[in-house]
């Protein structure tokens, strides 16, 4: 990463919480109903438009294939909370998908498991 990539990521990492308010606009945390946890992929559906926020903007970028908010709170290096706003906007904007992660999506029916265990219980 060099010239204005290795510029933008530097003023990012400066500031402190008055950044986090200008990035966020001043908003609170997102609904604790919110579908995103830490795991939930997100991939982008298309490319940022010329007046998009740069992070937001960075966020469109680098989910052309799935990352967890995890990963992209560590890439961007903001809060998952900060992240988690955003990325909530983005989904309401149409500019991203959320999908779930591997793990729930492989996770077995508990229905199923419990008929299986009864019948074995029963041979």
């Amino acid at each position: 990463m060099s010239g204005p990539e290795q510029e933008e990521q530097r003023s990012w990492e400066e500031g402190g919480p008055e950044r986090l308010y200008v990035i966020t606009s001043g908003r609170n945390l997102p609904d604790r109903r919110s579908a995103l946890d830490m795991v939930t992929l997100i991939v982008s559906r298309g490319e940022a438009g010329p007046g998009t926020q740069p992070e937001l903007a960075a966020i469109i970028r680098i989910c052309d294939y799935p990352l967890s908010v995890a990963e992209i709170s560590a890439y961007l290096h903001l809060p998952v909370s900060v992240i988690t706003l955003l990325l909530t906007d983005l989904l309401a904007s149409g500019h991203v998908e959320a999908r779930a992660s591997v793990l729930t999506q492989s996770l077995p029916d508990v229905e199923l498991l419990e008929a299986v265990m009864h019948g074995l219980q029963n041979l």
